[in-house]
């Protein structure tokens, strides 16, 4: 396969990610080794979300992060710029908007938190989408960021980035329904800034207290932070 493009518009990655809806919750626990499901457990544990708060839940694709957000009590929205992932995911019966995340079809201070799970990547302007989840959080609200990391352990790594180059497309191939996607995926992986940079861009671009804890050995990284209260 040619080497992916990451420098793809927003119109593209929605086209890409409008071709893999059908097998992409299948296809993502199949090639996480069913990482996925403990990693959105965490993301809903870290925001601590009590019943009746708003949350949104960006790149949501098929809303299967917004179904386990759910569990808490709060009011979970699904965003996506995807209209093919929504509709991958309409039988989740939680609400569904179609949105860029660089101009976020919110109001300001509409949301006690926001998420944004793998996702982050995808936004052209990753550093205006912070601003835009931050302008549409209360004063005081929560961020979670669940994405791809550098992995913490040297040797550990190595493996990994081989498993990225080697393995994965391969993999792609014979369970997804659009494997130029996930060469993509690899490539924009290792393109991606580390845990301490990441958290340099959250702390910049409307969000303080920026933090991450590792998951599975730094493969994923979750970072958390708070809206400023004036």
């Amino acid at each position: 396969m040619s080497k992916a493009d990451l420098d793809k518009k927003p119109f593209d990655v929605a086209q890409m990610f409008d071709a893999v809806g059908a097998k992409y919750d299948i296809t993502n626990t199949v090639l996480s080794f069913g990482q996925d499901r403990i990693w959105r457990k965490r993301t809903r544990e870290r925001l601590d979300l009590k019943p009746g708060e708003k949350v949104l839940d960006l790149a949501a694709g098929t809303a299967v992060s917004t179904e386990e957000l759910s569990k808490s009590g709060a009011w979970c929205v699904a965003c996506d710029f995807s209209r093919g992932m929504l509709a991958a995911g309409a039988a989740r019966d939680v609400p569904k908007v179609a949105g860029d995340g660089m101009k976020l079809p919110f109001a300001d201070n509409t949301f006690d938190a926001v998420t944004i799970s793998y996702g982050l990547r995808n936004i052209h302007d990753f550093e205006l989408g912070l601003r835009e989840m931050a302008r549409v959080t209360k004063p005081g609200g929560r961020l979670a960021v669940a994405e791809f990391s550098k992995p913490i352990i040297p040797v550990f790594g190595t493996v990994y980035k081989e498993y990225l180059t080697r393995l994965l497309p391969p993999i792609a191939k014979l369970v997804s329904s659009n494997p130029e996607a996930y060469v993509y995926l690899a490539e924009s992986i290792r393109a991606w800034p580390d845990q301490e940079e990441l958290a340099a861009a959250i702390n910049r671009n409307g969000w303080e207290g920026a933090g991450w804890k590792n998951m599975t050995l730094g493969i994923v990284a979750l970072h958390s932070a708070t809206k400023p209260l004036h």
